[in-house]
């Protein structure tokens, strides 16, 4: 497995853990696919979005305060792996 693959998978991995501290208790992480709408599969609700914004500006250093977000960005957990791979490049 590549470094980067290693990275990645490690990202999913603590992204993952997160979400299982926010989510809905009967709404399973387990069934949820990578490309999957968090808020529109019922796994989050809109408010727990700013708990991921949060979580990335602790984690990953990631400040969003000049540049915005676009929410499609957070939309799911790949989309969220994406910004992570862009902002910390």
């Amino acid at each position: 497995m590549s470094g980067r693959l290693r990275e990645r998978n490690e990202r999913l991995r603590s992204l993952q853990g997160f979400l299982r501290t926010i989510q809905r208790p009967d709404q399973p992480l387990e069934d949820l696919g990578e490309d999957d709408s968090l808020v529109e599969s019922g796994l989050i609700d809109s408010l727990a979005v700013l708990q991921i914004v949060s979580y990335l500006e602790e984690t990953y250093a990631i400040s969003f305060a000049e540049g915005g977000l676009d929410p499609e960005e957070l939309r799911s957990m790949r989309s969220i792996l994406a910004l992570v791979e862009r902002a910390t490049a």
